[in-house]
């Protein structure tokens, strides 16, 4: 597996390591499982659940659309 160095402030490295211990793993390893976060194409877990199925409000209804106006071509 390639290994990658990066630079960060040391206040930000202090984050880091107390996160990585949080969650009882590596430095190393926290970093990596977010860098696969960041890099997916794909939705997050329960996306569609948590921020579009949690509309509070009433019904949404699209209104009636207008007609397209004729524009002159290039």
């Amino acid at each position: 597996m390639p290994q990658l160095h990066l630079y960060v402030p040391e206040d930000t490295a202090g984050v880091i390591r107390q996160r990585a211990e949080e969650r009882g793993t590596s430095v190393s390893r926290y970093l990596a499982e977010i860098v696969r976060r960041e890099l997916t194409d794909a939705w997050p877990d329960g996306y569609f659940r948590d921020v579009v199925g949690a509309w509070q409000g009433g019904e949404l209804v699209r209104p009636s659309q207008q007609e397209f106006e004729a524009r002159e071509a290039f």
